[in-house]
């Protein structure tokens, strides 16, 4: 189980769902990929788009504006 982190701060959507979706094609199952972003688009278009693959994401607010969005790649 391997965590990678990925840093979309101040990029708009579709960016970070996009650079989400690349890097999360890498993963095997187990690991994890933490986005960080403030974009609140981001912090719901990320988590609705892993809906459809086979994943787990959770939402934290880190600071005023600020989102960790952690994705499960299950397997």
């Amino acid at each position: 189980m391997a965590e990678f982190k990925l840093d979309v701060l101040g990029e708009m959507c579709p960016l970070p769902i996009l650079r989400s979706d690349k890097m999360f094609k890498t993963l095997l199952p187990g690991d994890k990929l933490i986005v960080l972003t403030d974009h609140s688009c981001a912090m719901k278009g990320v988590p609705l788009h892993f809906r459809k693959l086979p994943a787990e994401t959770q939402v934290a607010q880190v600071a005023k504006g600020i989102w960790e969005i952690t994705i499960e790649k299950k397997g």
